[in-house]
């Protein structure tokens, strides 16, 4: 019973959160985002203290089965080790724990979490990982089925699916995250449970937790016949059936040895409690209890959608001496503090706008460009969606009044100002007025006119740049703040 309660709560899990990153619309999140908020490392990194107490008293009760339940990487392992035992059965053997290279990687995640070192705790990241591999490899493959059946679609004269712009937002990441899964796969297929209990840092934190849990498996020794087979299931190569000892601080309470013990040596319970007790225990009772605890971590969201899926003409991106933050997102520091690198928020973009960085020091953290569409103002899905505290919930009032950078024009690109012709796109677009077509010489009102920017006014949306006719770079494009205010 307790593997078949693991696995169905992790099927949900795997497939909610899949959905999340592979759905373009917007909508899944309505329903799915609250998966997202009870990841730990970001519910720690957004202070989101309801989760973050939930995990704890999760932890302490029922062991480490946030790793096999709820934390998309691990689950995604035990289905590489699934497939690993499908080619050879009874494949694992108990080993001890690596403790310096467990706390050495926690340390590592710690010391770059204060520094500010993004690419460093993002690789670490577990549900990160997962969102690189959703968003970078499996999203495009999903994009492009949806535009096969919606040109078959539009054959029959239907309009149940439209086509979306397919495209590589950064080959690094792409790169990042096929290698990720090819060495995920590799571990786990051979020996489990590895990476999550020798490198995860997530894993590392919960295996202190653990150790005290309330429920843990463990050994009659009476039954136990010594036949080995607990200690070949365990994918987390934490049973030794010589000594009839579980390393609690490694176990994910997956079931997997209870179901291959062939005696009913292995129980799920209360020992202490066990050992004092007449009656049998009641495992439904259990099960109904577990999975009522995950229950608990569901945080409801609302959530904003904007439409803007137009088709767009792509452009080439300006050399930004300061780099363009989301609103909502306070800061390039905040960012680089908070955020994780899950590309929950660029998969959520409707307007294409956010992409993964590709410096070395904020590698794979979302910033803004503006060839393919600009930030809407009324358009927050990406302070929706954040599970880590990186972009904080704004409202569409609030977001119009945040000055996330402003536009700067180059003078000697302008169409206006080269007398070539009359343009004006970026003032007819402004959503806020903060650009002015002006007389290029104040004196002549028959002189060329250029663009005007109100500094003061533009909130960096990016719309002049975007909808500048001038190629491959605009003659106007934004350039980012440090840290960003309200105007």
């Amino acid at each position: 019973m307790l593997r078949k309660v693991r696995i169905t709560l992790a099927t949900i899990i795997l497939l909610g959160l899949t959905f999340l990153f592979l759905d373009f619309t917007g909508t899944a999140h309505t329903w799915l985002g609250w998966m997202a908020k009870a990841q730990a490392l970001e519910a720690v990194l957004a202070l989101n203290v309801v989760v973050i107490l939930a995990l704890v008293v999760l932890t302490l009760v029922f062991g480490r089965i946030y790793c096999s339940v709820i934390c998309p990487l691990g689950i995604l392992q035990d289905i590489f080790g699934w497939i690993g035992k499908k080619a050879k059965k009874n494949r694992y053997s108990y080993s001890p724990e690596l403790k310096w290279l467990r706390y050495v990687m926690l340390a590592v995640l710690i010391i770059a979490l204060l520094a500010g070192i993004g690419a460093v705790y993002q690789l670490l990241a577990p549900y990160s990982s997962f969102g690189r591999i959703m968003s970078s490899i499996f999203q495009p493959l999903y994009q492009l089925g949806n535009n096969v059946l919606a040109g078959i679609a539009e054959r029959a004269d239907s309009y149940t699916f439209y086509s979306v712009d397919v495209w590589m937002k950064s080959l690094p990441v792409l790169i990042i995250a096929i290698a990720t899964i090819i060495i995920l796969f590799v571990l786990a297929w051979r020996n489990g449970r590895t990476y999550c209990n020798s490198i995860c840092p997530v894993g590392t934190v919960l295996s202190l937790l653990a150790r005290h849990s309330l429920l843990k498996i463990h050994f009659d020794a009476d039954k136990c016949k010594n036949c080995s087979l607990c200690t070949k299931n365990c994918k987390a190569s934490c049973i030794d059936f010589k000594t009839h000892t579980v390393d609690y601080s490694r176990c994910v309470v997956c079931g997997d040895c209870i179901k291959s013990c062939k005696f009913g040596a292995l129980r799920y319970d209360n020992a202490h409690l066990h050992s004092k007790a007449t009656a049998p225990t009641d495992v439904s009772k259990r099960s109904f209890l577990l999975a009522s605890a995950l229950a608990t971590t569901a945080l409801a969201q609302k959530k904003l959608v904007d439409g803007g899926l137009a088709p767009i003409t792509a452009k080439q991106a300006p050399g930004r001496v300061t780099p363009l933050t989301p609103p909502g997102s306070l800061s390039v520091h905040n960012m680089a503090q908070h955020c994780t690198g899950c590309q929950l928020c660029v998969t959520k973009c409707p307007n294409n706008v956010l992409r993964p960085s590709t410096d070395l020091m904020s590698l794979m953290q979302p910033v803004m460009s503006y060839e393919r569409g600009y930030c809407r103002p009324e358009c927050t899905l990406c302070s929706e969606v954040c599970p880590a505290g990186a972009i904080k919930p704004i409202d569409k009032a609030e977001k119009s009044s945040i000055q996330i950078g402003h536009a700067v024009v180059t003078v000697g690109e302008c169409i206006s100002a080269q007398g070539k012709d009359e343009c004006g796109n970026c003032e007819r677009h402004c959503p806020v007025g903060a650009i002015e077509m002006v007389p290029s010489d104040p004196d002549d009102d028959m002189s060329p006119y250029v663009p005007a920017v109100n500094e003061a006014a533009c909130i960096g949306c990016g719309a002049c740049e975007y909808v500048c006719p001038v190629r491959p770079l605009s003659a106007i494009h934004v350039e980012g703040h440090e840290v960003h205010k309200h105007i």
